[in-house]
């Protein structure tokens, strides 16, 4: 078998040794891309229209898809993204032990329904001293990890990715098709530049 003669020279199909590469985790290796550099992205793509906000952009992919379009062929893409943290409320220990006692509840109620199949006796306990015990650990766990941080996070907030335009983008070929069932749908698009 010969191998390439430098670390830095690149696989190519039909070199020797090709059929004797492992597999990799999601299978054959495949060949890279025409620029050699990763694998291909698919056939070239056009912007047919850029949109504020993600349901004009669905809108126009509906319309497409009513219109015997195939729309498999097509993509929305949203770009200019950003990460918008929204904090809903202050953070005490006294939250975070409800939270967690919420939290060990499920995880007790969980436990508690798994042990009751499997006793002969009263099941209805089993099931109610699991949630009890859950609640308490649960409760106690989160108001220890809220006191550890210090002070640091003392609020709750929940994260949002945001793009500030949606393209939709088909495939070329299919590009002057879409085009034309858009100028008959009378909805505004930016350019695609924009």
């Amino acid at each position: 078998m010969t191998t390439p003669s430098s670390p830095t020279s690149a696989w190519r199909p039909g070199m020797p040794g090709a059929d004797t590469l492992p597999s990799g985790p999601a299978g054959r290796p495949s060949a890279p891309g025409r620029d050699g550099h990763g694998p291909e992205t698919g056939p070239p793509t056009v912007t047919i229209g850029s949109y504020p906000d993600y349901p004009s952009a669905q809108r126009v992919v509906d319309y497409l898809a009513d219109n015997r379009f195939p729309v498999e062929h097509s993509a929305i893409v949203g770009t200019n993204l950003t990460l918008v943290e929204t904090v809903l409320g202050r953070m005490t220990t006294g939250r975070a032990a409800l939270a967690g006692a919420g939290t060990g509840a499920w995880f007790g109620l969980f436990i508690g329904l798994l042990f009751g199949i499997f006793t002969a006796g009263n099941w209805l306990a089993v099931i109610l001293v699991g949630l009890v015990v859950g609640a308490i650990w649960g409760a106690v766990f989160g108001a220890v990890a809220h006191a550890m941080t210090g002070g640091r996070r003392d609020f709750t907030s929940a994260s949002s990715l945001r793009a500030g335009q949606y393209a939709v983008i088909v495939d070329a070929q299919f590009a002057e098709q879409a085009r034309q069932l858009l100028g008959r749908m009378h909805m505004p698009a930016s350019s695609p530049g924009r």
